[in-house]
C-alpha cells in the first residue's frame, strides 16, 4: 500500500529518502534538472534548498511504501498579488520501482485537490518533450501548449526540447 502525505518539515531519514529518490530518478534518465550520475552531496544541496524553501510558496507531497519514499510531487502557489489564481506543479518523481502503478496520477490528483481547496483554478508546467512524463500528462487531460527547442541538457548531457502543459481546475 502506497500512502500520501504533505510535509512542511523533514526528519533526517526523509531528506535520506528524498535523495535517495531523486539519484534514482536522474538515474532512470528523468531530466529534472540534473545530469547522471547525480552525486550524493548536489542531491543533498537540492533537498536542503527545497526544504528550506516550503511554506506558502512552495508544497511538497511524499509518497511512502512500506516506509520507504517511493514518488514526490511540488507545488509552487504563485504569491504575486495580480495571480493568486495559478502555480507551477513541479519536481514529479517516482522511483524506478514504483512506476507503472498509478502512482504519478495518485500524486497529481492530491496536488489538484489541495490546489482547488486554495482557490487555484490554473496549474502550468514543463517537462522534457518526449519523455514518459508527457504521455501521463495528456492522459490526465492536462492541455500542451507547445515547445521550446534546446531547451536543457537530459540526463546524458543532450540538449533537448521542452514542452509546456497547463490545466484549467474547475473550483
Amino acid at each position: 500500500m502506497i500512502s500520501i502525505r504533505r510535509i512542511e518539515a523533514a526528519t533526517p531519514a526523509e531528506r535520506e529518502g528524498l535523495m535517495a529518490l531523486l539519484i534514482d530518478t536522474v538515474a532512470s534518465g528523468a531530466s529534472v534538472g540534473f545530469l547522471a550520475p547525480l552525486a550524493p552531496e548536489a542531491a543533498a544541496e537540492y533537498w536542503r534548498e527545497a526544504l528550506a524553501s516550503l511554506g506558502p510558496g512552495r508544497v511538497l507531497w511524499i509518497a511512502e511504501q512500506e516506509g520507504r519514499i517511493v514518488g514526490s510531487v511540488q507545488l509552487a502557489p504563485s504569491l504575486r498579488e495580480n495571480s493568486p489564481h495559478r502555480a507551477e506543479l513541479q519536481k514529479l518523481f517516482v522511483h524506478s520501482s514504483a512506476r507503472g502503478q498509478g502512482l504519478g496520477s495518485r500524486l497529481l490528483r492530491e496536488v489538484e485537490q489541495f490546489a482547488r481547496s486554495r482557490g487555484i483554478t490554473l496549474l502550468v508546467l514543463d517537462t522534457l518533450a518526449g519523455s514518459q512524463a508527457e504521455a501521463v500528462y495528456l492522459h490526465l487531460q492536462w492541455q500542451r501548449v507547445g515547445e521550446v527547442p534546446n531547451w536543457a541538457k537530459d540526463t546524458e548531457g543532450v540538449l533537448r526540447p521542452t514542452v509546456y502543459f497547463f490545466k484549467t481546475l474547475s473550483p
